[in-house]
């Protein structure tokens, strides 16, 4: 296995398991974070701070993960399927209430020295909506 698939399939492992700070130790200091339908953040402080935010708000696990990378091994993309639940409401998002969700999504990545300096994550906002909402009442 090329070591650009271990340390993608390293990041995703540590955060099935929820560990966090297994998480941040693959990350350059200077990582950048694109955050789905959102801005980017820069630095480990940011990603910690985003992610304490995520484990607030959501419970979840991936699944069927593919990881792809290239010859150089500086550059990688993972599809997956979120398993999850809503269980604390998120600023600007709707009320929370324990709803699960089943998501399909995808990331890219920029590898340097054996570390994760760029991650884009993407998923469909209007899907995860839908589930989380339950179907439009007339």
């Amino acid at each position: 296995m090329p070591e650009a698939e271990k340390l993608v399939r390293a990041y995703y492992d540590a955060f099935n398991a929820g560990d966090f700070a297994a998480m941040l130790a693959l990350l350059t200091d200077d990582v950048v974070h694109g955050i789905n339908q959102g801005g980017r953040e820069t630095g480990r402080d940011a990603f910690a701070r985003f992610m304490a935010g995520m484990d607030d708000s959501y419970q979840e696990r991936l699944a069927d993960l593919v990881v792809l990378t290239e010859p150089s091994g500086t550059r990688a993309a993972a599809e997956f399927v979120v398993h999850g639940t809503y269980r604390r409401t998120a600023a600007g998002l709707p009320e929370a209430s324990g709803q699960a969700y089943v998501l399909p999504a995808g990331a890219f990545f920029t590898l340097r020295d054996g570390r994760v300096a760029r991650i884009d994550n993407f998923y469909n906002l209007q899907d995860w909506l839908r589930q989380i909402q339950g179907p439009a009442t007339a």
